[in-house]
């Protein structure tokens, strides 16, 4: 295996470890469109541009505040989501490009 081709299982293995989760992979699904998964929330700052506030994934999954941020943790190491800081809060949103990235390798390697 190349060295390109390594990264890209590496990164894959990553993002399968991250998704296995069925509650990481219940928040990826909430932040594909926050706007109306988290309309119940008024936003502290746009969520198209920095995305959900921790506070409002904690409140809509029902889960310890330390969970979710170790969760939102493990998905970030993953590549899968990006944070902001607004203020005292983290903000999360989903990094698209390397979602698209990952289901191309996943194409073409699996």
């Amino acid at each position: 295996m190349g060295d390109e081709a390594a990264v890209r299982a590496e990164e894959m293995l990553e993002a399968f470890k991250a998704l296995a989760n069925p509650v990481r992979l219940q928040i990826m699904r909430w932040l594909r469109d926050p706007d109306r998964e988290f309309a119940d929330y008024e936003p502290i700052a746009d969520r198209q541009v920095v995305g959900v506030c921790v506070s409002h994934i904690q409140a809509r999954s029902g889960l310890a505040q330390s969970t979710v941020s170790s969760y939102m943790a493990a998905l970030e190491r993953a590549g899968l989501v990006r944070s902001t800081r607004v203020g005292k809060w983290t903000h999360y949103r989903r990094d698209e490009g390397r979602l698209r990235r990952l289901a191309d390798a996943i194409g073409e390697q699996l």
